[in-house]
């Protein structure tokens, strides 16, 4: 997804919220901006952050020659307006993130208990839920994604789906389970903040990196797909310095 900007009779300059696509492209001139998609200039009503990412935006202009890709130095602020938690339930508690990998399932579990009653307050609150296209109770597609990191040649719980396409259910549902718990604490005012918890505080974050890092060179085409190109959100990859594909 790009915004374009142009200069008559000179070139274009865009805003990049998707890092690999337009490394592919190689548009003239691109900024890479670490936002939401559809959010290509940062908050709504922020006018001076706006500002800021425009005019580099358009600084980009004054490049001699093309092409050009430079990542915004800033991410949108979070609002750190201390949250009064009075007669609500206590924020999720999670456990510390396990030391070692045989840690890993009895770890993943537990968190996903512990996340349940946000994501049943969740549900509760907005009548819908984007969870179940694995078709699987979450505990189960907790443990099916690690059996699977640990061996491979683990079978699809579900015998109608192959397993590339099954672990892409899976991870969906369990990336939408712990998101839409989230959503429902207070103080996660911004679906980034939702999103920088997930990948960067919890066991679910720990096992997604995992099973990217570990499954990029798959011998399944659908399995090496979801890795490089569908797990794991482009700012997110970012952030890490991981490499990109």
């Amino acid at each position: 997804m790009a915004h374009y900007f142009e200069q008559e009779g000179l070139s274009t300059t865009q805003i990049s919220l998707i890092h690999l696509h337009t490394e592919s492209i190689k548009p003239p001139r691109a900024l890479w901006v670490p936002f939401e998609l559809g959010r290509p200039l940062g908050q709504p009503n922020d006018e001076e952050f706006q500002k800021r990412v425009l005019r580099a935006c358009l600084g980009l202009l004054d490049a001699d020659s093309g092409p050009v890709l430079e990542d915004y130095p800033e991410d949108i602020p979070i609002d750190a307006t201390p949250v009064d938690f009075t007669g609500m339930s206590c924020p999720i508690d999670l456990p510390s993130l396990p030391s070692n990998d045989s840690e890993l399932t009895q770890s993943l579990l537990q968190e996903i208990g512990q996340i349940a009653p946000w994501y049943d307050l969740a549900v509760n609150q907005r009548s819908r839920t984007t969870v179940g296209v694995s078709k699987l109770d979450i505990l189960d597609a907790g443990r099916f994604l690690i059996d699977f990191i640990e061996d491979p040649s683990s079978p699809s719980p579900r015998p109608e789906f192959e397993v590339g396409p099954m672990l892409k259910c899976t991870c969906e549902d369990l990336k939408a389970f712990y998101s839409e718990a989230a959503s429902a604490q207070p103080g996660m005012s911004s679906s980034l903040a939702v999103e920088n918890w997930l990948w960067n505080e919890t066991v679910l974050g720990k096992v997604l990196w995992k099973f990217r890092e570990e499954h990029l060179d798959s011998p399944d085409t659908a399995t090496q797909f979801l890795t490089r190109r569908n797990l794991v959100p482009d700012r997110q990859i970012q952030f890490r310095g991981a490499p990109a594909f």
